[in-house]
């Protein structure tokens, strides 16, 4: 699900893919449900493909979002951002994601991340761990 939903650089909010043009991506907005289309001059990126820095290795925006849901059992989170230190924005991911780069996780990414997260949640998305099948039985024929 997280392939279809993306970022634009320059545009607040999230967009899902809707259709693909010639030089251009339909998209709409989550927020608005307005479409428009998104250029390639345009740096437009996929939740999907979106990792967070951890100690150890990256973890997919993905697994961080189903601890979020597991967390605030589906519901979005409860936080004033505009009022928010980034020790609350880290404490918050603390204790989502305990292993999280301090130096390379910016208060800006967390804020970024919860707002997402709340979009997501708002729009009825908050099956993150669905895969297509046929994705599935590929990784299992690579390994």
């Amino acid at each position: 699900m997280l392939k279809t939903i993306l970022s634009i650089s320059g545009k607040p909010g999230l967009y899902k893919l809707v259709s693909q043009g010639k030089n251009m991506l339909i998209v709409e907005s989550l927020a608005d449900k307005k479409r428009f289309p998104a250029y390639g001059n345009e740096k437009i990126i996929s939740l999907g493909d979106i990792a967070m820095y951890t100690d150890t290795e990256d973890v997919p925006l993905k697994e961080v979002f189903l601890s979020m849901k597991k967390k605030e059992n589906g519901a979005a989170v409860v936080m004033d951002l505009k009022k928010a230190t980034a020790d609350d924005l880290r404490a918050y991911l603390a204790e989502v994601l305990p292993t999280f780069d301090r130096d390379r996780v910016y208060p800006s990414d967390i804020k970024k991340l919860i707002v997402w997260y709340n979009l997501l949640v708002a729009s009825g998305m908050t099956d993150f761990e669905e895969t297509p099948a046929g994705e599935t039985k590929e990784e299992s024929k690579a390994e």
